[in-house]
């Protein structure tokens, strides 16, 4: 049952991320950015966090931070440009810094994991997909094709693969996961909007169906899986088909946004960075595979004995979603 103040919080927090996408000024982006850090800091200051006060410490301050970078370059491309003359190409480079220390990509991630790991799975799903909706947005806004954006994506690739590798955390493996995901984001922005909004919407319907399985088992940590997934064996098929649809493996939904930001690329000549992104998205799917294998095959504890586990109708729904939406997407744009 939601609370008042978190109901009020949440409407505020929705609100801010609308008036920063829909201003026409940068003070007003700003302002809604800053509506919006104050509205996620009492959610996230929640008694069923794990270090509620330390992660909402920990997120304030680098959101602080980020926001006065933001506002610094804001008052100078304002002000200063008619008296002194300004490399433009530096006040987009300080903005852009500050959007992307908002958002987490790497190397401005380092706060994204510590503050997750104090969070319970909805204040995650909160971070890891309404909260990126603002600074993509607004980047996309004063996105220029530039060596600086292709080192981020490059980074974000590499970075999130090899710190993934080694955790037994989910939530710091959904973060890295999140982390490669924007690399994949920044990437279709290059030349149309529309893919990049395919995108974001596959990957909250499929990081929404993960998130609800862990909550509803209240699972943390990857040796708890083995456990819970073979009690069910609808349940194990949800996560493995979620979590391989999350690498995106055909024959699954994450596939197909995947697919479109790697043809997009191609048609444009980019044909070294869709390579790469291939080659470093493939560590990501190593340590998918190996939580999907490991539950997967590990069956010593496994029996036949089905336990009735009572599963509702939208939680169902979702799940078939991303069973057969590559399948539903294909079609569609087929007779389109």
């Amino acid at each position: 049952m939601l609370n008042l103040y978190k109901l009020m919080f949440l409407s505020t927090l929705i609100i801010s991320t609308l008036i920063s996408i829909s201003s026409y000024s940068w003070f007003s982006m700003w302002m809604g950015l800053e509506i919006n850090l104050l509205s996620i800091i009492p959610l996230l200051s929640d008694k069923n966090n794990l270090y509620p006060s330390e992660s909402a410490l920990k997120y304030f301050i680098t959101q602080a931070l980020a926001s006065s970078i933001l506002l610094f370059s804001i008052i100078l491309s304002l002000n200063l440009s008619e008296s002194i003359p300004l490399n433009l190409n530096f006040l987009s480079f300080i903005m852009n810094s500050a959007l992307l220390m908002k958002l987490g990509a790497a190397p401005f991630h380092t706060w994204f994991p510590e503050v997750m790991e104090g969070l319970n799975w909805m204040n995650s799903l909160i971070m890891l997909t309404w909260q990126k909706i603002a600074p993509m947005v607004l980047i996309f806004y004063n996105y220029n094709l530039s060596n600086f954006f292709l080192f981020i994506i490059l980074s974000s690739t590499i970075i999130s693969g090899i710190l993934g590798l080694n955790q037994i955390s989910l939530r710091k493996i959904l973060t890295y996961s999140s982390i490669n995901h924007i690399s994949w984001l920044m990437s279709s922005m290059m030349n149309n909007q529309m893919i990049w909004i395919f995108y974001f919407l596959i990957y909250s319907i499929i990081t929404l169906n993960i998130i609800w399985i862990f909550q509803k088992f209240e699972i943390f940590y990857t040796p708890q899986l083995f456990q819970i997934l073979n009690s069910n064996k609808l349940i194990k098929l949800f996560f493995l088909t979620n979590f391989l649809s999350l690498g995106g493996l055909p024959p699954f939904l994450g596939f197909f946004p995947k697919w479109l930001v790697i043809n997009n690329l191609v048609q444009n000549n980019f044909y070294s960075l869709s390579i790469l992104l291939i080659i470093f998205t493939l560590i990501t799917l190593f340590f998918y595979l190996r939580i999907t294998f490991s539950s997967l095959m590990i069956n010593h504890s496994e029996t036949w004995k089905f336990y009735y586990i009572p599963l509702n109708f939208s939680f169902i729904l979702f799940n078939f979603l991303s069973l057969t939406g590559l399948w539903t997407c294909t079609l569609i744009f087929y007779y389109i």
